[in-house]
């Protein structure tokens, strides 16, 4: 290991192109099939995809949008939420999960994490709920799902809308994440379990009038062509290239989801007996490994290490919801966040996808315990 300068080829922390080359024979196939079709919007590349992913789900409906971002908003829509609203959502996720509350005009309610999984805490979302409550966003974060059981008996009534972007093939008491809540947001940002090459974005539910609402929605609000009865409609449909391209994919998500277990159980093995926390897996929960993040209390000092040794690591997040101004405008926090803002400061996420050699997990290994020898 070169610790005094990067090695020749470093260890990425994520590697869209890899997987991408990994089946590039079967994408060009099928992006040659959509050319010569010559249907390229919501034809029938986007309807397989759509009925491919809800049976692999177990759900009835599932809708191609244009982003991760655009199903959060979408899903709220349909069920109606708006200026004067509140959505509980936890502070510590991804920017968009906010942002999302944002354009859909209502108000995003922070709050605190679970101290294990790091994601939304059940007591936090009882605590947050006011007469304004419309719904909450549970964010399976990093890969592990949340405890959508407790988040439900904490908030009965209340619709869940489960965050799914980083945790496509995690599962929680033998279900499918993405088929316990009212509704649920899936993202194809390239560097995602199931990512496409560009954007894209899917809102997956069992209940036939959302699902039509969300159809209506993503084309302009219209209810018949060229007719907008809907308000707030949008143009926000996830293409025929990037649903063929999809369909390849879906088909080898469960060895790569396997693939990325085995390389996190080697991570685990590994490292157990470092002064580190390692990711927990709650009873029940299948963890999808979408990120590897541990957390140390000397996390500056072994990121500086690790990239020295050409190991590449991510904060997720560096900052949370909270701190942010364009994200903590006009939000509601209702209690303390003291363990996200103890998180932010020791996370790190280290080298994390499906194609990742048994050599680049050992480099990452030996370049973790080289920092504590």
């Amino acid at each position: 290991m070169n610790i005094g300068g990067a090695p020749r080829n470093p260890v990425p922390l994520a590697d869209p192109g890899a997987e991408a080359r990994e089946h590039r024979d079967a994408i060009i196939a099928a992006v040659a099939r959509v050319v010569d079709g010559g249907n390229f919007i919501l034809g029938p590349e986007v309807t397989r995809f759509e009925r491919s992913v809800a049976t692999s789900l177990g759900v009835s409906d599932v809708i191609g949008v244009a982003s991760g971002t655009d199903a959060l908003v979408l899903a709220q829509l349909a069920l109606g939420i708006g200026a004067g609203d509140e959505v509980i959502a936890p502070s510590h996720t991804a920017g968009p999960t906010i942002a999302a509350i944002h354009m859909s005009r209502a108000t995003p309610v922070l709050v605190e994490c679970d101290p294990d999984t790091y994601c939304i805490d059940a007591d936090a979302v009882a605590a947050a709920i006011s007469p304004r409550t419309k719904a909450m966003i549970a964010v399976h974060l990093y890969g592990h799902p949340a405890n959508i059981d407790a988040l439900r008996a904490a908030a009965p009534g209340i619709p869940i809308i489960e965050d799914c972007a980083q945790a496509h093939g995690a599962r929680l008491n033998g279900h499918a994440i993405g088929a316990l809540g009212t509704m649920s947001c899936f993202s194809f940002y390239p560097t995602k379990n199931l990512g496409a090459l560009g954007d894209g974005g899917a809102v997956a539910t069992n209940d036939a009038e959302l699902a039509v609402a969300v159809r209506r929605l993503r084309t302009y609000g219209w209810t018949r062509p060229q007719y907008a009865e809907l308000e707030d409609g949008r143009c926000s449909r996830l293409d025929e290239m990037q649903a063929a391209i999809l369909s390849v994919k879906l088909e080898a998500l469960p060895p790569a989801i396997g693939r990325r277990r085995s390389i996190a159980a080697r991570y685990r093995d590994e490292m157990k007996d470092l002064p580190l926390i390692l990711p927990h897996e709650a009873p029940g929960a299948v963890h999808a490994y979408h990120l590897f993040v541990l957390r140390s209390d000397r996390r500056d000092a072994l990121e500086k290490h690790l990239q020295a040794a050409g190991i590449d690591t991510g904060r997720h997040y560096p900052f949370p919801a909270h701190t942010q101004p364009g994200l903590a405008a006009r939000a509601r926090i209702p209690g303390s966040l003291a363990r996200t803002e103890a998180l932010y400061g020791e996370i790190l996420s280290l080298p994390m996808f499906a194609t990742m050699s048994d050599d680049q997990a050992d480099r990452v290994i030996a370049a973790v315990r080289s920092f504590f020898a």
